[in-house]
């Protein structure tokens, strides 16, 4: 794996495809924050749409790291090259870690996008040498792994990003290495059955004219820039938004009302009586600021004990002969 005396031709469609890929996550994000502060009613993290979508731009960002990677170093290893663009990934991982953490403290991102392309980059080099047949049965492996495999081991942060859980821990987003890595070297092999075919020759040979895919192209090009302040720029307009217009706020008491007059009619309780705990539920947790334990399900034990304790004062309230009634929930 020595360093290359000529470069090949750069392809610009993987620029293109690049780009797109970054455009498709950068309209997932906003979604996702849209619903997060309530300016849309769909849940982007659950629904099923959604998530087919989420997953099929991971999809292409794995193959598209596989194949820059035989791009880059298939005739040999440009050390220094690789070692500046992995710090600079593996920099961004972590500036991503540090800004979720003082976001989002419950579900912060340990091993996300960035983080798997960091360590799918180094453990994937040797792959882009080994006989092709090896590459793709180690892919194979790896992705077909989980389908066999599982361990409550795994759902702990500590070995999460293994990626053999059985109920992922929270965390608002995690690319465990199986079965992620495994699309990678599908990427390193496409790569490689491409270059020096006559299909690379063509490849090389399309200069887009367009101006929409220029500006793709462009964007494939610096395309972890974009993928490291997009999020924040979004967060920074739609945030302060959110806040101002109480949206965030709104649409979580109406969730919170929903389920609790569901929930609390099952029980037989009459609707009327249910809407009276209930709202004296909702002012419970406003008081206590309660709404991250009860929406994300992490409670403490202190939390707990006040949700407890309001759920006794709500009961009391709507059957006032028991003024130690149980909770209606």
């Amino acid at each position: 794996m020595t360093a290359p005396t000529s470069k090949r031709p750069r392809l610009p469609v993987i620029d293109i495809a690049r780009g797109v890929a970054i455009v498709a996550m950068a309209i997932y994000h906003l979604c996702w924050d849209l619903s997060y502060f309530r300016f849309i009613p769909v849940d982007v993290g659950y629904d099923p749409g959604w998530v087919l979508f989420a997953r099929s731009i991971l999809f292409s960002f794995m193959v598209l790291v596989g194949i820059g990677l035989v791009l880059a170093h298939g005739e040999g290893v440009r050390w220094r090259g690789f070692r500046r663009r992995l710090a600079f990934i593996a920099g961004g991982a972590a500036l991503i870690t540090l800004g979720t953490w003082l976001t989002f403290p419950e579900s912060f991102v340990y091993f996300g996008v960035l983080h798997a392309i960091a360590l799918f980059s180094l453990i994937a080099l040797p792959f882009v040498f080994t006989p092709l047949w090896l590459t793709g049965l180690v892919g194979a492996l790896a992705v077909a792994l989980p389908f066999f495999f599982s361990d409550p081991l795994y759902d702990q942060k500590w070995f999460s990003w293994i990626g053999f859980w059985v109920v992922p821990p929270p965390t608002n987003d995690l690319v465990p290495v199986f079965p992620w890595f495994g699309v990678t070297l599908f990427g390193v092999v496409l790569a490689r059955l491409l270059r020096g075919s006559a299909l690379e020759d063509r490849l090389a040979a399309i200069r887009p004219r367009h101006v929409a895919a220029r500006a793709l192209g462009w964007m494939g090009r610096w395309a972890l820039v974009i993928y490291l302040v997009h999020q924040p720029l979004l967060l920074a307009v739609i945030a302060p938004l959110g806040m101002a217009l109480g949206s965030q706020e709104a649409g979580r008491e109406l969730d919170f009302l929903s389920s609790c007059q569901a929930s609390c009619e099952a029980t037989g309780t009459t609707a009327a009586l249910c809407a009276t705990y209930c709202q004296c539920g909702l002012e419970g947790i406003a008081r206590d600021d309660l709404w991250e334990p009860v929406f994300t399900g992490l409670v403490s034990a202190e939390e707990q004990r006040k949700l407890d304790a309001n759920n006794r004062q709500c009961s009391a309230l709507i059957y006032p002969e028991l003024e130690d009634a149980p909770a209606v929930e």
